[in-house]
């Protein structure tokens, strides 16, 4: 039987309202999942930061040892940068793009160093000299209870744990 003009039959008309609100309630809800998987918690932002304090720690160190001058790291609670040792100063290392100035991912920040090293209001202070071996030390960085380390063997290795 053929539909009169005009009018279209069963067959012909579509998605209904309720199919489509279905299959945007099931993508709404997918999305949902997949977004929420791929936020990082606070524990991973933390341990990203100090990986790449680690490998910046280590250009850093070597780049003592090229320039035959001290470098220092230091930090307060929301920013990080290096500095050089001139004569008669520290001068901040402006020349190495890969050790400017850069703020913590998360913070404030809390940070120890054990054995104890040049600890001050202002901050902690890391110092790398011209020779190969230095001191191992342990940096610890805390956001609220999330708490990582940074273990440097004092011959180039650094560590996250």
């Amino acid at each position: 039987m053929q539909a009169s003009p005009g009018f279209t039959s069963r067959n012909d008309a579509g998605f209904t309202l309720l199919e489509l609100l279905v299959v945007l309630v099931i993508a709404g809800i997918m999305l949902g999942a997949v977004s929420f998987n791929a936020m990082q918690s606070s524990r991973q932002r933390l341990q990203t930061d100090a990986q790449r304090i680690a490998v910046l720690l280590q250009l850093a160190r070597e780049e003592a040892i090229v320039r035959n001058r001290p470098i220092a790291f230091e930090a307060d609670q929301n920013l990080y940068h290096f500095l050089v040792r001139n004569e008669l100063s520290w001068e901040p290392l402006r020349d190495v793009d890969m050790l400017r100035e850069r703020e913590f991912v998360m913070n404030p920040v809390q940070l120890t160093i054990s054995p104890a090293a040049n600890i001050d209001n202002a901050g902690l202070r890391i110092i790398f000299g011209r020779e190969p071996v230095d001191k191992p030390f342990v940096l610890s960085m805390s956001v609220g209870e999330d708490q990582v380390f940074i273990r440097a063997d004092g011959i180039g290795h650094f560590l996250v744990e």
